[in-house]
C-alpha cells in the first residue's frame, strides 16, 4: 500500500477533533478493565481525552493502531492501557520481555514508565527501562530476573540484542512513541531493526505528529490492516496555547526581558540554541535568586534525572533547556514557553511550545526576537500557523508585566559546602596526568565548580563580545 508522506494510512479514520480536553466518556465506558479503571480513578483519572476516546477501542481488541495526535494529546494512556490490559496473563520469563515500547528520548522513557508503573502494578507485571547514559549492569540484572514490559531507547536496546542479553521473540505488543521525532534524530534504521527482530503476528501501535521523514514507510511495512485515528491536524497549535512576540532592541535589553518571564511564581521553560547558553542562564537566574536547572546533552542522565525532578517537584521553578527538552518533558502546570532563540525550524517551534498548555490546561508561548531575526522568525511563525502581532517591550512593560503576573520572592542559592581537607595519602589517578575532572550537575542552588580549561574558553568568548543571554 503506497501513501503520500504527510498523509494518513489506514483502513478507517476517525473525525478530527480541536479540543484538548476529557471527554464525558470514563475508562469504564470503553471498555477497559476494571483493575485498571481503579488504578486510574486512583490517580485522579476518570473520564478519556479524545484520542483515548477513539483509539482504545480497537488497540484493547488487538488491531495495530496508527494515533496521530500533537503533544499533550493524552497519547502515553492511549497506548499504556492496552499494553498493560493484554499482557495482564502472560507468563514471565528471564531476558523475554512480552511488551515492548521504543521512545526516542531517555527522559521520554522515563516519563512513559512513570505512566505504566501504576497500572502494571494493577496485575503485578514488571516494567523497566533501557537507555544509554548509565550503568548497563542494572539493566542486565533487571532481565535476567523477568521482565513483562521493557520502555527503551534505540541505541542500547541494540546493544543489548547484539550482546544476546535481551531476546524479542516473545514481545506480543509492540509501541513506538514519537516516531516522527526517531526520524528527525536518525533512528529509524534501528527501529526498523528492532521491529525486524520481533514477531510478525504481534499487535503494533505506532504513535506519531506527522507521517513524514520515512515514518509512512515504517507504517507500511509494520502495520497490518491498521486503524488510523487522527486528534487534530499534524501542525496545529494547541487551542489553550496563547502566543506572543515580544521584539527587543538589543541582547542587553533581551537579558533583561529573560529574567523578568523568569521571575514568575510559576513553573516555566526556556529554550536556547546551546548547552553552554542554557548552563549560564540556569546559573545566572539561580544567583539571581530565581531557582533555576538546566537540561541539556552534556549532562549526565543522573544529572538529567536530578534536574528533572527539581523542576517536577517545585524546588526549581525554571527548567532552562536546549531542544533535548523539546518533546521529551511531560510536566504538567508549565505555565510559560519562553523562546530566547526562536527555533531553526517551525516544527521545533510547535514541540517546544507543547511544553506548555497541556492535558486542558491554559498556557502562554512568548519568543524573544532580536532585530537581525524578525524577518527569519515571521517565515517561521507563517509555517507554525501562528497569529501573533509582534510587540515591541521592555522588561518592564505592560504587556510583560501582565504576562509574567505575581513576582515569586527572592530566594537565596544555597551555599555550596564547605571544602574538606585534602587527604594526605596517595591519589588514584583519575586519567592523563592524574588529573581529575569535575563536572557540574546543573542543579539549582550553589554554583558548580568549572574545570580552568570551560572558565578560560567562557572568558575568551566574552573578551569577543559574546551576546548570549
Amino acid at each position: 500500500m503506497s501513501n503520500p508522506v504527510g498523509t494518513d494510512i489506514g483502513t478507517e479514520m476517525t473525525s478530527a477533533t480541536t479540543t484538548q480536553s476529557t471527554t464525558q466518556t470514563t475508562f469504564a465506558e470503553l471498555g477497559v478493565p476494571a483493575p485498571l479503571v481503579q488504578a486510574l480513578t486512583a490517580d485522579g483519572l476518570s473520564h478519556a481525552f479524545p484520542i483515548q476516546v477513539e483509539t482504545l477501542p480497537d488497540t484493547l481488541a488487538g488491531r495495530d493502531v496508527l494515533g496521530r495526535g500533537k503533544t499533550g494529546s493524552g497519547k502515553t494512556l492511549a497506548f499504556a492501557i492496552p499494553l498493560v490490559a493484554r499482557l495482564a496473563d502472560h507468563k514471565r520469563r528471564p531476558n523475554r520481555p512480552t511488551g515492548l515500547v521504543l521512545a526516542p528520548t531517555r527522559e521520554l522513557a522515563t516519563q512513559i514508565t512513570a505512566t505504566l508503573a501504576p497500572l502494571a502494578a494493577a496485575y503485578n507485571l514488571k516494567v523497566t527501562t533501557i537507555f544509554g547514559g548509565v550503568s548497563q549492569s542494572r539493566q542486565e540484572t533487571a532481565l535476567r530476573s523477568g521482565i513483562d514490559i521493557v520502555v527503551a531507547c534505540p541505541g542500547r536496546l541494540e546493544d543489548l540484542m547484539r550482546q544476546r542479553l535481551i531476546t524479542l521473540d516473545g514481545v506480543e505488543i509492540t509501541v513506538i512513541d514519537e516516531a516522527d521525532h526517531m526520524a528527525d534524530l536518525g533512528f529509524l534504521p534501528g527501529v526498523t531493526r528492532i521491529l525486524a527482530a520481533t514477531p510478525s503476528g504481534g499487535q503494533r501501535l505506532l504513535f506519531s505528529a506527522t507521517l513524514d521523514n520515512g515514518v509512512d514507510k515504517l507504517v507500511n511495512r509494520f502495520l497490518r490492516n491498521e486503524v488510523s485515528h487522527s486528534v487534530d491536524s499534524q501542525n496545529s497549535p494547541v487551542a489553550a496555547m496563547t502566543h506572543h512576540v515580544f521584539h527587543v532592541d538589543s541582547a542587553e535589553a533581551k537579558r533583561k526581558l529573560v529574567q523578568t518571564l523568569a521571575s514568575g511564581t510559576g513553573r516555566r521553560i526556556l529554550f536556547l540554541r546551546t548547552k553552554h547558553q542554557a548552563r549560564k542562564l540556569a546559573r545566572q537566574l539561580t544567583e539571581a535568586g530565581i531557582p533555576s536547572v538546566d537540561l541539556h546533552g552534556n549532562l549526565s542522565q543522573p544529572a538529567r534525572d536530578r534536574n528533572l525532578a527539581a523542576f517536577t517537584a517545585g524546588t526549581a521553578r525554571v527548567l532552562v533547556a536546549t531542544d533535548i527538552a523539546a518533546r521529551g518533558v511531560h510536566v504538567d502546570d508549565v505555565e510559560l514557553v519562553v523562546h530566547c532563540d526562536p527555533p531553526a525550524e517551525h516544527k521545533a517551534y510547535l514541540h517546544r511550545s507543547g511544553r506548555t498548555a497541556r492535558a486542558g490546561r491554559d498556557g502562554d508561548v512568548v519568543t524573544v526576537v532580536l532585530p537581525e531575526q524578525r524577518r527569519d522568525t515571521q517565515v517561521l511563525l507563517r509555517k507554525a500557523g501562528i497569529k501573533a502581532a509582534p510587540q515591541q517591550v521592555r522588561a518592564d512593560s505592560a504587556p510583560v508585566l501582565e504576562l509574567v503576573g505575581e513576582i515569586a520572592p527572592y530566594q537565596a542559592p544555597v551555599a555550596a559546602p564547605p571544602a574538606q581537607p585534602r587527604s594526605t595519602a596517595p591519589r588514584r589517578s583519575g586519567g592523563k596526568g592524574g588529573q581529575r575532572r569535575r563536572v557540574s550537575s546543573g542543579s539549582a542552588g550553589a554554583p558548580q565548580a568549572r574545570p580552568v580549561r570551560q572558565t578560560q574558553r567562557r572568558r575568551s568568548s566574552r573578551a569577543a563580545g559574546s551576546s548570549a543571554v
